[in-house]
């Protein structure tokens, strides 16, 4: 249903990937700053953090199912949101490989399956909500700073900085496309954080790291054009 009452003034952000990690949290930052949250989860069946944030948020936290990697899943959603119009459209997704595996040295499907899911996948999603996104709203991704080519001085990870590389490249073609147009554009680089993905050596918390997130974020609303940015706002070298 449309939102009525107060929550009509209220931004509007829809998370793709909220059920855990980083995305997870983004959505209850953002809450906690009065916007309204849409977050999308991947498993129907299993009960996530996203779900216990929408049942203390007042109504203000919405839960869709999508996949990013199903593209049919993306008709339905855009049909489901239609009545919404959103001020932030943020993807974030991601996965990897073994780490260690040389890049000659990837089976085919290790590789498809990553650049699938951290590069084709959200640019699929972003090409088909971002008619949903306000005139001056922000489309952003989850990107990293290994995906920076000028920053890779000690190589590993080979095939997800490819994949990081090419969802910037994505990016940077999607936003040439919408040039004249007054909107934001996104990559954030967050860190090397602990989560399922950055494991338990990272140096960073979820916690500590998603609000200066979430201020690198809203800091560009209304500042057209493409940014690449760290967790601090500061662009990191493509």
């Amino acid at each position: 249903m449309p939102p009525t009452g107060a929550d009509q003034d209220r931004p509007t952000a829809l998370i793709v990937g909220a059920s855990r990690g980083l995305g997870h949290a983004m959505a209850a930052e953002l809450l906690d700053r009065g916007w309204s949250v849409i977050g999308t989860v991947r498993d129907t069946t299993t009960r996530t953090p996203l779900h216990d944030l929408a049942n203390r948020s007042g109504g203000r936290v919405s839960v869709e199912h999508l996949d990013i990697n199903e593209p049919d899943h993306l008709a339905p959603l855009h049909e489901h949101l239609t009545h919404r119009q959103l001020d932030l459209l943020f993807v974030n997704a991601g996965t990897t490989n073994n780490e260690q595996t040389p890049i000659g040295a990837v089976p085919t499907s290790d590789f498809a399956h990553v650049m699938i899911t951290n590069a084709l996948s959200p640019m699929r999603v972003i090409e088909a909500l971002e008619d949903l996104v306000s005139p001056a709203g922000l489309i952003g991704a989850m990107s990293s700073g290994q995906g920076s080519i000028t920053n890779n001085t000690t190589g590993g990870r080979e095939v997800y900085r490819g994949s990081k590389a090419a969802l910037n490249m994505f990016m940077r073609s999607f936003a040439t496309r919408q040039s004249e147009t007054q909107r934001t554009f996104a990559l954030l680089a967050p860190g090397w954080i602990r989560t399922a993905l950055g494991g338990p050596d990272a140096p960073f918390t979820v916690e500590e790291s998603v609000p200066l997130l979430v201020d690198v974020l809203l800091s560009k609303l209304g500042i057209p054009g493409l940014a690449y940015l760290d967790r601090s706002g500061q662009t990191v070298p493509w």
